[in-house]
């Protein structure tokens, strides 16, 4: 047969294998390393209607990228002249971050104020130093008076005030260098603040601090979860090797095999991906662990049948070649099911997860290669000495498989009682990512981002381009009019802690050109009144603060930006739908717009990848079993197989549903990505299990007892290293990535249990033979064991 020959080869050749297995790792991981992307953005496709709203919103008006600095000084007392100088030099300073376009505080807010015919424009509070309790009274009625301030650059009881820093990239060349040199700059400006003014303390916030914690985030869990799975990966296959063998220096020489495997593996997944352009992203920074944990598992079937055959006292090269001829349909089997199950995530709409499941197909693929060519080469290099002995047969694996065939009905029972439990709460999740809890709260920018969202403000927006029709149309009384009663509406939802718009400040121009009465604050009913009013306005604005960011070139459209205090994504789709239904309602058709921000972009892909991945998972489950059914010559047992393979995720998101009940955008690829993974599972057993009744004879007692004792023990390893290699995803800082994690860990488990518990019992009541009482009490040991 064509495959005893390559095997036959492989074992024969081990010096060219490996020196082709050498050339072939070094073409791959030539391209490393990688770039680390630290851009949001990178997890929507350039098509993706979301995000391609919120970039022309960037281009109209100023962009939204920001750092914001909260100071927070001990006394509770903003308005004091220690206070209010701080900021005013905070705000000078600022100027100099890099790539600076605009800085706002309370201290240069453009206060106007009328001498007869003439418009004054000028800071609200000029020599902080200097200001007596009158001034800085009057300074405080003004900025708590102020819509454009409260809940925006100070709190409603003046004990916390902002400083928000706008940045902007545009010509900054590469976005992925600027924007940590902006985060060191504004860490570094934060620091020496907090070192020369103790009175107070100083947060750092912004969407430039979290576009670059993806950064973090991942470079976090590369330097640290990596090495942490590696060498716990590592301890468990020289404890296996050892139990397998029962000779030291064999395990140790098992583990370096198995080691090269795993390296050749991941550096040919990851040096792949750099060929193909993918950037590093959270989600991609877990491939490493992924691809040497599921690299695992092929050697370890390749190698315990191996020392079992040496136990039996078969030459070493033939001991090699009946362990690929034994394994190597299975070990196919379960990396192409893999292999699929890993490229569903193409299904996606987000692009990380695609990268993500492309670049681990390619490991998975790399490690199927390498187990079957290099690792053969390896043992045959390596001196493996294992002295012929009688195989103990019995044992735990034994003790398992009777246990569950005396009791199987009770088994069955529970087991099906237990599954049924888990999944009655499957719809009882509710997709719900939270922006601000993306972080965990060790990070930085999750205790900062958390105490200045409880004080004073978020960055959780949405922007609204309001467009009248016609160059210099904001100045209609009419569009006005519509785009203050929808300020008004959105000032009155309850989700909504602020709103930035133009009207306030043609309100408050009107008031100042009427005397400073307050019954002039309303919008002028004269378009060429509203005209000259921003025009003056506007010529005294100093540099760096014009009207850019509320209005466009051509005066046409206006931003109205709602700040959001609850930013889940039920609240902020629910204030989007019913926005939206506002603006048809009561605005024409040319000042709909449909709202947009990074925290919308971020809730509309959440819905559409749950509902892409699903569809990619089921087309993976349909594949994968017509693929079981012909491996498996048998159309019923493809069937079958369906069964534990649709049973862990189901049970995993419905004690998710009972225990957590939220899902975000991360758990929404883990059915497609854990259907290759215990799809193994399954394979192993069943392969083993009809390999005793078609080759051996065994009766169905005698076929399970089989299967546990010849793959047993390695899943229960595999399920081991799977799932505390999983579980240390657990400990990134990035909830998309330890989210997955751990229900990706839990759904392995479950995968396990349904194939030791569930499993057997359904063969045995599926079968049609009748079973004798003997072959239920007693082990009939199978011509061969692996």
């Amino acid at each position: 047969m064509l495959q005893d020959r390559l095997n036959h080869y492989l074992v024969n050749h081990p010096l060219l294998i490996v020196a082709a297995c050498i050339v072939l790792v070094g073409v791959l991981a030539a391209g490393l390393p990688p770039q680390i992307t630290t851009d949001f953005e990178e997890f929507f496709p350039d098509e993706d209607e979301n995000l391609v709203a919120y970039h022309h919103l960037q281009t109209t008006y100023t962009n939204v990228d920001n750092v914001y600095f909260a100071i927070a000084p001990k006394s509770g007392v903003v308005f004091s002249q220690d206070t209010l100088s701080i900021i005013a030099e905070m705000t000078e300073a600022a100027w100099q971050l890099p790539y600076s376009q605009r800085v706002d505080s309370i201290t240069n807010f453009q206060h106007t104020i009328a001498e007869e015919d003439d418009l004054l424009v000028e800071d609200l509070v000029l020599n902080p130093a200097e200001a007596d309790a009158a001034t800085l009274a009057a300074a405080k009625a003004i900025a708590l008076t102020e819509p454009q301030l409260v809940n925006r650059l100070v709190a409603p009881d003046a004990n916390v005030a902002g400083i928000n820093v706008i940045v902007n990239f545009h010509n900054a060349g590469d976005k992925s260098l600027a924007i940590p040199e902006v985060v060191a700059a504004a860490r570094a400006f934060r620091e020496q603040f907090e070192a020369r003014y103790p009175q107070a303390d100083f947060y750092l916030v912004g969407k430039v601090m979290n576009n670059n914690a993806f950064k973090e985030a991942t470079l976090y869990d590369m330097k640290t979860l990596v090495p942490i799975a590696f060498l716990f990966a590592l301890g468990c296959i020289t404890i296996f090797m050892f139990v397998a063998s029962g000779s030291i220096v064999t395990s140790i020489m098992g583990t370096l095999a198995t080691l090269a495997v795993i390296i050749t593996s991941v550096l040919a997944g990851m040096g792949a991906m750099s060929w193909l352009g993918i950037h590093i992203s959270p989600p991609v920074a877990n491939a490493p662990t992924m691809i040497l944990t599921l690299a695992i598992a092929d050697s370890m079937h390749i190698l315990a049948t191996y020392f079992q055959n040496m136990q039996r006292g078969m030459e070493k090269h033939a001991a090699m070649e009946n362990s690929l001829n034994l394994n190597y349909q299975p070990v196919m089997l379960t990396s192409l099911t893999t292999v699929i199950g890993f490229l569903s995530l193409n299904f996606s709409e987000s692009p990380p997860f695609r990268d993500l499941g492309n670049v681990v197909a390619i490991g998975v693929f790399a490690a199927w290669l390498f187990s079957i060519a290099l690792l053969p080469a390896l043992v045959m290099l390596l001196p493996f000495n294992i002295k012929p002995h009688k195989i103990k047969q019995g044992g735990s694996s034994d003790a398992l498989a009777n246990f569950v065939i005396r009791r199987r009905v009770p088994i069955f029972i529970v087991s099906s009682a237990l599954i049924l439990f888990c999944t009655a709460f499957l719809l009882d999740n509710r997709l719900n990512d939270v922006w601000a809890e993306y972080f965990d709260e060790r990070t930085e920018v999750r205790v900062h981002s958390d105490f200045v969202r409880e004080n004073l403000t978020t960055n959780n927006t949405i922007s609204f381009s309001l467009d009248s029709g016609e160059e210099g149309g904001i100045s209609d009384p009419r569009f006005l009019r519509i785009a203050e009663d929808f300020a008004q509406w959105l000032n009155a939802q309850p989700e909504v802690i602020h709103v930035a718009t133009y009207t306030d400040i043609m309100k408050r121009l009107n008031k100042t050109m009427h005397g400073d009465d307050p019954a002039w604050y309303k919008l002028p009913e004269d378009r060429e009144l509203a005209a000259q009013y921003l025009l003056l306005y506007e010529f005294s604005l100093p540099f760096g603060l014009d009207t850019n960011n509320l209005l466009d070139a051509g005066k046409s459209s206006t931003r109205l930006t709602a700040t959001v205090g609850d930013s889940s994504t039920d609240n902020i789709l629910n204030l989007q739908r019913r926005a939206q239904q506002w603006l048809r309602d009561h605005a024409p058709e040319t000042m709909f717009h449909p709202g947009t921000s990074s925290d919308i972009m971020f809730a509309h892909m959440g819905y559409s990848n749950i509902r892409s991945m699903l569809e990619g998972s089921a087309l993976a489950l349909v594949l994968i079993s017509l693929i079981l059914g012909f491996a498996l010559r048998s159309l019923k047992f493809g069937l079958i197989s369906l069964i534990p393979n649709l049973i862990p995720a189901a049970v995993g998101f419905g004690a998710w549903g009972l225990l957590v009940g939220q899902i975000g955008l991360g758990l929404s690829a883990v059915a497609g990505m854990t259907m290759g993974i215990v799809v193994d599972y399954t394979v192993h057993f069943l392969s083993k299990y009809l390999r005793a009744k078609r080759e051996q004879h065994l009766s169905e007692p005698d076929a399970i007892r089989y299967a546990f004792r010849t793959v047993g023990t390695a899943l229960f390893v595999t399920t081991l290293i799977l799932t505390a290699n999983f579980g240390v995803l657990a400990l990134s800082d990035f909830r998309l990535s330890s989210d997955m994690g751990i229900l990706t860990a839990g759904t392995i488990i479950v995968a396990l249990l349904v194939d030791f518990f569930f499993l057997p019992p359904l063969l045995m009541f599926v079968s049609r033979k009748p079973v004798a009482r003997e072959a239920l009490e007693q082990q009939v040991t199978p011509v061969e064991t692996l």
